[in-house]
This record gives structure tokens, C-alpha cells and sequence, in this order.
């Protein structure tokens, strides 16, 4: 049968997974020190997971990801630990991203609508359903969301938004930031001045999400590394572009997490007397993100779902439909979002309730990212004869060099992480951190939790399907 999926739309998976508009404003905080932290970032953890997680994809070419690439080197349990870590982030993930949607949509009809927590909770919750819906037709159908949610998403006005900055600045308007080496190198007086490089980190995950969709690209091995290093063209140079003209035209202090995009471009067209381009802007931003919706949806419920076909859940939630998708997984996954979503009624301001849910989903994600550095090294020596299209070069201290960078920026970000921002408040610090570490510690435990309640019958039905 012929693959579904070209080197294009897999790339475009990837950048609908990744380069959202919607994360420029958290790196915009920095001012011109964004681009040092961007920079900083890319070297530190993007192009370590890109090139890791082609080589890991290439080598095991089949559906699992992460899952399959942790349990190779580490065992069952921890294989399943690693997919079940990428699977609960999106859970914390989800709301914050419809929320922007949500605050999006509300520049169109009442932008006060943006600070009504019912109007988000309603929002989240009726889209999510609607996206879970979308994607029981297949990742043919989802896939098509994805490209073409990043082509008239994010391509388009992250191009306008670029150009305009672009514009501002060759036409000499005033600009918030200063362009000297003295602003482009961060002032590190206080650790909690770099609590926002995790949110920077954030920005660039995600790109070894589409490996759970390994087996479904035309010839793996040699497709594959091209679509992570097509997407990586194209996510590194938005960002570097968007964020500047975002950082230019917005003062530090007034920046919004949630709408910085489209508060920058109000600023533009406002003042070439332009403004009925707001709403055609805020369409384009809000289908952007539903592509990135799409996207994550369907990824990490694939990777989990190859942990349930190896036994580790119930055999309700490793049956497909005619599409080939787990209905069971995304079923139970929309319901507990919608549970989860309700923290939006008890959170103070939507930035702080933003920022926090940021920090969470971070502080799970990067543990993620541990054990898949640490696999890719051990993979090295324990299987050093499995053929890998693309293979990190140097040897073992190309792979040591490559993993160890990665290693070092998610376990410093980890723990810087857990200080609250100096640029958003974010309430009680003891309330701050009590909530990450709880989350941390439910998260990781849980899977050993399934684990210590398997029943022998969930192996063996498998088996005997």
C-alpha cells in the first residue's frame, strides 16, 4: 500500500508541531536578549533533539517514537514511563494552547471576552471535542489540518507579522528594544531572570513527535532525517525574524503571553490606518493554532498507543476503527481535558494561569527528554550494528558530544524552572513550586502505578488477536 505521508506534509507536521506564532511573545520577554537565549536554545537543546531523534527514528523505523527508542535501551517500564511523560504534558499543554485560540477569536467579537474565565473554560472544552472528533478520520485527514493550518496559520501571518517589523524598522519608527551587545548578552543577577529560557525551550520542542508517525512516511530511512531537517529551516528562521518584530514594537512590560502576536500586528496596522486587517489576522493565528491542535492530538496518543499494544493498558484502548485510530485513547484523553480545563475557573489572571501551566508542562517534558538523550547514547554501544540511514557524526563522541549538550540544557532548565519569573506574577512562591513538584511526582508515578495493577490477560489477549 502506498504511504500516506510525503517528506512535505511530514515537515509540515513538524512545523505545525513546533514554529506556532503563538510562542513568540514568551521569547519576546527578553527583549533583544531573546535572540542570545534563541541562540543559546538551538544549541542547547534544538539541534541535539533533531539530530537524535533522526537517527533514533531511522534506526527503528516503526510506529512507537519515543516509547519504542526508551524501551530498546532501558527496558519495558521505562519505554513506558517516556511515552506516558510526553502523553501527560499534553494534557497541561491542550488548555493553553485553545486558550490563545479562544483569546484570539476574542479580538474579533469583545476582546474584554480574552479575561472571562467561563468564555475560555467553554472554548477549550467545545473545541477540544471537536479536534478529537476531527481526528477519528485518520492521519491522512489529520495531516491535511496540519499543512494547511500551517500554511494559512502560521506561514502567512508569521510572514505579514515579519514583514511589518521588517517595514517599522527600515522606515526608522521608535523601537522598544536596544540593538548593542550590551542588550544582546542577558544581565544574570538573579537566577529567576532566566526562568522564561523554559518557556524558549518549550517554543522548540515537539519536533520528535512526528517519529510516532515513522512507519507511515514513504521510504523511512532516507525521508525521514529530510523532513526534521526541511522543518528545522523553516521553524529557526521564523522564530529569529518573528520575535524581533514583536520585541520592537511592544514595550517588555506590556507584552501578553497569550496575545503578544496579535497586539504587535495591532500596533502595525494602527499605524497606517489598517485596522479592519485585525480580524482577517486573528482568523489566520486561530487556524494556525487548531493545526497545532491537530497535530498533537493525534501524535502522542499514537506512541501511547504502541504502549498499550505491547500490554501495559487494557485492551479497550488498543482498538482501532476502520481509520486506524485509537478512538478509546482519544476519547479518554478528551475526557480528562475537559476535567483538567477547569483549573481555569480558580486561576487569578489568564497570564498567570498561562505562565504556570507553561512551567508544568515543561518541567514533564524535559524529563522526557532525559531518558531520550541518555537512550540514544546507551543505543550506541548496546546496538551499534542497527543500520541507521542518518547517523550523528563523530562516532561515540559525536553521539556523546550531541546527547551531553541536550542533557545539559534539560536538566539546568529543569531545576531553573521551579523559580517563579520575575516579569509575571505568579502569586504565593510556596503555592508555585508546591504545584509543579506535585505534578512532576503524580505524573511519573503513575505509569508504575498501571504497572503494579497489569493483569497477565492484557499480554496475552494481545497475543492472540
Amino acid at each position: 500500500m502506498k504511504k500516506p505521508l510525503t517528506v512535505f506534509a511530514l515537515a509540515m507536521i513538524n512545523v505545525a508541531a513546533v514554529s506556532s506564532v503563538r510562542n513568540w511573545p514568551t521569547i519576546a520577554e527578553y527583549g533583544f536578549a531573546s535572540l542570545f537565549f534563541l541562540i543559546l536554545a538551538i544549541l542547547l537543546f534544538f539541534i541535539p533533539v533533531s539530530m537524535i531523534s533522526a537517527e533514533l527514528s531511522t534506526g527503528w523505523p516503526k510506529t512507537g517514537g519515543v516509547f519504542a527508542w526508551v524501551k530498546e535501551a532501558f527496558g519495558h517500564r521505562t519505554g513506558f514511563l517516556a511515552i506516558w511523560l510526553l502523553w501527560a504534558e499534553n494534557l497541561v499543554y491542550y488548555p493553553t494552547l485553545i486558550s490563545f485560540i479562544a483569546g484570539t477569536i476574542a479580538y474579533i467579537i469583545d476582546p474584554a471576552l480574552s479575561h472571562n474565565t467561563l468564555y475560555i473554560l467553554c472554548f477549550v472544552v467545545t473545541l477540544f471535542w471537536l479536534t478529537t472528533l476531527a481526528n477519528l478520520l485518520g492521519i491522512r485527514f489529520s495531516s491535511w489540518i496540519s499543512s494547511f493550518g500551517v500554511i494559512a496559520g502560521t506561514l502567512i501571518p508569521g510572514g505579514i507579522i515579519i514583514g511589518l517589523g521588517t517595514w517599522w524598522y527600515l522606515s526608522g519608527n521608535p523601537l522598544q528594544i536596544s540593538c548593542t551587545l550590551d542588550s544582546f548578552i542577558p544581565h544574570f543577577s538573579s537566577p529567576r531572570e532566566l526562568v522564561f529560557f523554559s518557556g524558549v525551550l518549550v517554543s522548540l520542542c515537539g519536533i520528535e513527535m512526528s517519529a510516532v508517525h515513522a512507519n507511515n512516511v514513504q521510504n523511512p530511512q532516507k525521508n525521514y532525517p529530510k523532513a526534521i531537517f526541511l522543518s528545522g529551516i523553516f521553524i529557526l528562521g521564523l522564530y529569529l525574524l518573528g520575535v524581533l518584530a514583536i520585541a520592537m514594537v511592544i514595550p517588555q512590560y506590556q507584552i501578553s503571553l497569550v496575545s503578544g502576536s496579535l497586539q504587535a500586528f495591532s500596533l502595525f496596522v494602527a499605524a497606517y490606518q489598517m485596522d479592519w486587517l485585525i480580524p482577517v489576522m486573528a482568523i489566520l493565528l486561530a487556524f494556525g493554532a487548531f493545526g497545532t491542535l491537530s497535530t498533537w492530538i493525534a501524535g502522542p496518543s499514537a506512541g501511547l498507543l504502541a504502549a498499550a499494544q505491547d500490554g501495559d493498558l487494557p485492551p479497550l484502548f488498543r482498538r482501532l476503527n476502520r481509520h486506524k485510530t485509537p478512538v478509546a485513547l482519544l476519547i479518554a484523553q478528551a475526557i480528562i481535558v475537559t476535567l483538567f480545563s477547569s483549573v481555569f475557573l480558580f486561576m487569578p489572571t489568564v497570564s498567570s494561569a498561562y505562565w504556570i501551566l507553561t512551567a508544568t508542562l515543561a518541567q514533564i517534558y524535559l524529563v522526557m527528554y532525559v531518558f531520550m538523550f541518555a537512550a540514544a547514547i546507551k543505543l550506541r554501544y548496546t546496538h551499534p550494528h542497527i543500520k541507521r540511514s542518518f547517523k550523528i557524526p563523530g562516532g561515540l563522541i559525536g553521539m556523546w558530544c550531541t546527547a551531553g549538550l541536550g542533557l545539559i540544557g534539560a536538566i539546568t532548565t529543569f531545576f531553573i524552572g521551579f523559580l517563579p519569573p520575575l516579569q509575571i506574577k505568579t502569586g504565593d512562591t510556596t503555592f508555585y513550586v508546591t504545584f509543579l513538584a506535585l505534578s512532576i511526582v503524580l505524573v511519573c508515578a503513575a505509569p508504575s502505578l498501571i504497572l503494579l495493577f497489569k493483569k497477565p490477560s492484557w499480554v496475552t489477549i494481545h497475543k492472540s488477536d
